[in-house]
């Protein structure tokens, strides 16, 4: 479960990973541009969009390791992640803030 802690954070960095994560399901998935423009936090991911299956998952976290230059470690990664577009964000959002300290 995402806590307002981690939502909260560097705005930048959340801006980023917000739209990082955005390009990369258009691109990855194959998602409508205009749809994913309507995900919100509470956007369900995996299980909710038949296009993000176990396949999908690692190519998906390889293009946004790409977009946003940074290294996603398996430790960071389990299934409450993806479980919501704003549990991603945030956890991309994290990486973001860890790789700037």
């Amino acid at each position: 479960m995402q806590t307002s802690q981690d939502r909260e954070g560097n705005g930048a960095s959340n801006r980023a990973a917000s739209d990082a994560l955005r390009a990369s399901l258009v691109d990855v998935l194959g998602l409508a541009p205009q749809r994913v423009d309507l995900f919100d936090d509470d956007t369900g991911l995996f299980g909710s969009l038949p296009e993000l299956d176990s396949m999908a998952v690692a190519t998906l976290l390889t293009d946004l390791e790409d977009r946003l230059d940074i290294v996603i470690d398996d430790d960071d990664v389990d299934m409450d992640s993806f479980e919501t577009f704003g549990s991603l964000a945030a956890m991309l959002s994290r990486k973001l803030d860890s790789r700037a300290a």
